[in-house]
């Protein structure tokens, strides 16, 4: 019996600060779609609210081809977010030198938003400060 009070009070709070300490803080991670523009093109959007409520998207790709292979040739790529608050709203772009989308055809895009994206795509643009989207490369499902 006495043992099973010291349980209770110790090792069980112990065994919960753990499980909370290893679970990820609300990081949702989505997968693009298959594109028909880059069949091979393959990647993932996470995104975690933190302490300001804030939310971090962070992009990951990888066999993007450059921009200017596409049909017809483009200059960048562009990351947009769609939302319940925003219909659609460009966050940025992905550079296409060769720091960011290297031999081994991988880029990566982050970005802070105070507003909680609902779907996050990706299209070939003539200029990165694009307004509406063009032609769609990438896109997730809703989420």
């Amino acid at each position: 019996m006495k043992y099973c009070i010291q349980f209770k009070k110790y090792l069980l709070p112990a065994i919960v600060m753990l499980a909370l300490f290893f679970l990820p803080a609300c990081t949702r991670k989505i997968s693009f779609q298959t594109s028909a523009v880059v069949p091979a093109a393959e990647g993932a959007v996470k995104v975690k609210k933190d302490n300001n409520n804030n939310y971090t998207i962070q992009v990951d790709l990888s066999n993007l081809s450059e921009p200017e292979r596409l049909q017809p040739p483009k200059k960048t790529y562009v990351v947009w977010m769609e939302s319940s608050d925003v219909r659609v709203k460009n966050i940025g772009q992905i550079n296409s030198s060769t720091a960011f989308l290297s031999k081994r055809l991988k880029a990566s895009f982050e970005t802070v938003s105070s507003i909680q994206p609902t779907r996050i795509f990706i299209t070939a643009e003539e200029d990165g400060t694009v307004q509406y989207p063009g032609m769609q490369v990438l896109t997730t499902a809703n989420f």
